[in-house]
């Protein structure tokens, strides 16, 4: 163990002899002083890990050393130690952003305790970690062998999240690796229980809540309680929901969590317009022409999820006051957050936040993004940087002053690709690197999910003879010409439109204002 340095601020140090006896005896090196003077001087001269400082001194006094000492080096851990037991004195000392705050007389336990809670505490927490995390690994490995279920493979890709936080904030790059490898080999598993399950789950009662059934079976019954602010964040993955929940924690309490799967291809144009036309793509296209797009049309595919969410309440019998914003913009964001009030009366309000999205497309475009976001932890970093300073945290807040219920939700979530698939097609084969659709496609076909019906899985065919393919695992679709630039360039990017855990399994979150 390293050689921990102590500071030990007291007028009184002659009586905790004893004390420091103590610690010595387990390797700690103890350095006194009589005086915050003293001891301010000290931390000038010499590097320690910790300061014990009584709060109760003649000429400096504690609070006063503590404020010093914390100019002179902020990260310092300083625990006070006091006899002194007012509310207002101990709030003085938590603001002053003390590590701890013990109450005389303490006794040599009570310091070791201290010691190892505020400088062995990663130590600890690693190895508790790292020894929980070897046991649940066997649990993991035995549950994917026998998961069979939607509802299993939700719980356990939520599982797996729990511990790819968990361990990415200890040192032990090893176990890391393992979640990683076994994060791998779920999503291959994922993947055939898709390609044998999905075409089953239209019409049928043992289906999960689908895109095309997100807002009747799980928005609608939200919103009939209570006044409902509805945050549609494009892009946004299960485990980017769970590094943003504890922002929203003095605004508003968790009412429910789940999981709904995203509808195939994981892409904007296809699962978003099916949330708020409560649809498949290819009623979408029969019903309303106008609005729907293929991938091969001109122009935007997402213009019409007004009209869409429109039409759906109208065909559910449902005559409530509602309002609908998009927001690709700093600038628009700022403006809905003025403009909330207008919506007081509104049984729903719909936004719709396209931050992650442009987040995901600017790393695979911009060089500076890929640095901040080299990998899942960095991204989920970045995700919340940018919500702590959002316009949409101002509008939650907002929405929870006047009293509205809020739901957290997405369309798709998306995946760091890393191996390029080859894949061939004509000119008008789309464009999207996670899935493909067009006539006469050639592809590696274990590397793929494949539709050659698309009415099965219930989306438009641009011709008679078209077919889908969606990616697999980690793989990107790259083209034979300029293969090893286009390669290079999208691996270790963010793209969506294919099947994998982090694309289909997205969060549906209920929160009531506190």
């Amino acid at each position: 163990m390293k050689n921990i340095q102590i500071l030990w601020v007291d007028d009184e140090i002659d009586l905790l002899r004893s004390h420091l006896m103590f610690l010595e005896e387990r390797h700690y090196s103890v350095v006194t002083c009589p005086s915050g003077q003293d001891a301010l001087e000290a931390v000038r001269q010499q590097s320690f890990d910790i300061v014990f400082l009584d709060e109760n001194m003649p000429g400096l006094s504690g609070l006063e050393t503590l404020t010093e000492i914390k100019q002179l080096n902020a990260a310092l851990p300083v625990v006070m130690i006091t006899k002194n037991e007012e509310e207002s004195l101990m709030e003085q000392a938590i603001g002053s952003k003390i590590a701890d705050y013990l109450i005389k007389p303490v006794n040599p336990n009570q310091i070791l305790l201290c010691l190892k809670k505020n400088l062995d505490h990663s130590r600890l927490v690693s190895e508790k970690t790292t020894a929980n995390y070897q046991q649940e690994f066997r649990k993991i490995a035995l549950e994917l062998a026998t998961v069979n279920t939607h509802q299993g493979w939700a719980e356990l890709y939520r599982k797996l999240i729990y511990w790819e936080l968990e361990l990415e904030a200890i040192e032990d790059s090893s176990m890391f690796e393992i979640l990683e490898s076994q994060k791998a080999e779920a999503n291959q598993q994922f993947a055939k229980f898709v390609e044998q399950h999905y075409p089953d789950w239209f019409g049928t009662s043992d289906a999960p809540v689908l895109s095309h059934t997100l807002f009747r079976e799980k928005i609608l019954p939200v919103l009939e309680k209570k006044q409902t602010l509805l945050v549609v964040i494009d892009n946004l993955r299960y485990d980017q929901w769970m590094a943003l929940e504890d922002v929203l924690g003095p605004f508003y309490k968790k009412e429910e969590e789940s999981a709904y799967f995203s509808i195939l291809p994981t892409a904007t144009q296809y699962a978003r317009n099916a949330i708020f036309s409560g649809l498949m793509p290819l009623e979408m296209e029969k019903q309303f022409p106008k609005w729907w797009k293929n991938d091969t049309d001109e122009g935007g595919k997402n213009l019409f999820e007004a009209e869409f969410l429109s039409a759906q309440l109208q065909r559910l019998g449902k005559k409530i006051q509602w309002a609908y914003h998009k927001i690709s913009s700093l600038k628009q964001g700022r403006q809905l957050v003025q403009q909330l009030k207008s919506h007081k009366d509104n049984d729903l309000l719909v936004v719709v936040y396209n931050f992650v999205d442009m987040l995901s497309h600017a790393k695979t475009e911009m060089e500076v993004i890929r640095e901040l976001a080299s990998n899942d932890k960095a991204y989920r970093s970045l995700t919340l940087s940018w919500f702590r300073n959002s316009p949409l945290l101002d509008l939650i807040q907002e929405a929870q002053g006047m009293g509205f219920q809020l739901i957290i939700t997405t369309d798709h979530g998306t995946i760091n690709v890393k191996q390029p698939s080859k894949v061939i097609g004509d000119r008008e084969t789309s464009l999207n690197l996670r899935y493909k659709t067009g006539k006469s496609l050639t592809y590696e076909a274990k590397e793929v999910l494949e539709c050659k019906k698309p009415a099965l899985f219930r989306l438009p065919s641009i011709h008679v003879s078209s077919s889908f393919i969606f990616a697999k695992n980690d793989l990107f679709f790259a083209y034979p010409n300029n293969y090893n630039y286009y390669a290079s360039y999208y691996r270790n990017t963010y793209q969506h439109g294919g099947v994998s855990m982090e694309e289909m399994i997205v969060p549906f979150v209920v929160l009531s204002p506190r």
